[in-house]
């Protein structure tokens, strides 16, 4: 498939250069843009729109969030990709919200990321089974979850999700890239909305047991 124009935005060189070989390879494009940070990509991309932009979410100054919400705001029509480390469900939601149309774990094959790119501009949203699962997995524990849980922050209620899967704190300070006392600070404010003292008593107050 012919494509006019692909953007790489992701901050590790050696990612970056990876990732340009590969499209270089694999796929007939006109002009393909590589950027080291989200401010070069959306001064350049504001003036010379691009059919699909790869976008990392840990980028230094504007996150890959807020880079793919002002891209999607000044050309709706380019589509955006997540390539990430990144796979709590807090992040997921936010990266769809301003408007990726997929998201891949960085952990995808090289021949996996060509395929999406390519299925992404035939329409589709290429996601890693693994997100596909998180998401499923966020819907499904709302569906059983109750006012209780729904009070609670978004960041509050992924913490309660973890905790509800039998994670110990460090295990979740690990899988979201937090400090371990980012995490005890998170459960003393559940236990107070809640006004309960376990977690045991959170999980059955929020309807997640």
């Amino acid at each position: 498939m012919k494509l006019n124009s692909i953007a790489i935005i992701e901050d590790d060189d050696k990612v970056r250069h990876y990732l340009a070989e590969q499209v270089q390879l694999c796929i007939d494009v006109n002009d393909l843009f590589v950027f080291a940070e989200a401010e070069s990509a959306l001064k350049h991309l504001s003036v010379f729109p691009v059919d699909i932009a790869l976008c990392d979410i840990h980028l230094p100054g504007i996150n890959g969030i807020e880079c793919i919400r002002h891209i999607k705001t000044i050309h709706p029509k380019t589509q955006c990709m997540v390539l990430t480390v990144y796979d709590n469900t807090d992040t997921i939601f936010d990266a769809l919200k301003a408007g990726a149309t997929g998201y891949l774990l960085k952990t995808t094959p090289a021949e996996k990321i060509i395929e999406a790119i390519n299925e992404i501009q035939l329409g589709g949203s290429p996601i890693s089974s693994q997100i596909a699962r998180k998401v499923i997995e966020a819907f499904s524990l709302k569906e059983k979850a109750n006012e209780h849980f729904q009070a609670l922050s978004r960041r509050e209620q992924e913490m309660l999700e973890e905790l509800s899967k039998g994670f110990r704190y460090k295990e979740i300070a690990d899988k979201l890239f937090i400090s371990i006392e980012t995490v005890r600070t998170h459960i003393r404010n559940i236990y107070e909305k809640l006004q309960v003292n376990s977690r045991i008593d959170a999980l059955r107050k929020t309807g997640l047991i």
